[in-house]
């Protein structure tokens, strides 16, 4: 059985998408997932890029896209009042559901549905206190032991080449975004093609520079 690293920020609708169609893609498949909540931010800031929200065209693009592939997949969503919001609080509730740092499925998809399921302010202060009632985390949020694992969470993704948010990293492999969630079946269903060139394809590829003469 092996065991899937979902890295995952409830501030993207690709991750929510992601989470909600794993158990169908992956269906006929044993395997374990532990999910990480990360601040993708801190991957943002690692990388030096910017959000998608945070450019005009692309923001407008990613929703017009997310309610399409929620469309085509069945999934409920509806825009948050707000995009993008601070989604801090969430991730430390997460986090603090667990001893580990590593929420369960139920609540994950609690949170997830909180934000892209309703319509409503997600980091709304009445409403994340009645979700921080539903799911009672075992430690506090806002204690440093749920902040190291937040931290630890986005050390590791990082140390894994992870460099956005949904990512699934098996043994040495990420696949990145709600749509490689076939690819990730076939590596789990033994797909011969991991072992041949092709996933190391990109490696084989010298980076172009273009110079002025």
């Amino acid at each position: 059985m092996k065991t899937i690293h979902f890295y995952l920020d409830f501030i993207s609708p690709y991750a929510w998408l992601a989470f909600d169609a794993l158990p169908k893609a992956l269906e006929g498949i044993s395997y374990r997932v532990v999910h990480k909540p990360l601040l993708f931010a801190a991957l943002l800031k690692h990388h030096g890029q910017l959000g998608p929200a945070e450019m005009p065209s692309k923001r407008d693009w990613t929703y017009r896209q997310v309610l399409w592939l929620a469309k085509q997949q069945g999934t409920d969503l509806q825009l948050p009042a707000s995009h993008p919001f601070n989604p801090l609080g969430l991730l430390r509730l997460a986090s603090a559901c667990d001893a580990e740092g590593q929420p369960n499925r139920f609540v994950c998809e609690k949170i997830f549905r909180h934000v892209w399921c309703t319509g409503l302010d997600a980091a709304d202060p009445e409403r994340l206190a009645r979700l921080h009632a539903e799911l009672s985390p075992v430690l506090p949020p806002d204690g440093d032991q749920v902040k190291k694992a937040l931290q630890t969470h986005s050390q590791e993704a990082i140390g894994a080449g992870v460099f956005g948010v949904p990512s699934f990293v098996v043994d040495d492999k990420v696949f990145w975004g709600q749509d490689a969630l076939p690819i990730l079946r076939a590596y789990l269903k033994g797909d011969a093609w991991f072992d041949g060139p092709d996933w190391q394809a990109p490696d084989r590829c010298a980076v172009g520079i273009k110079r002025s003469s």
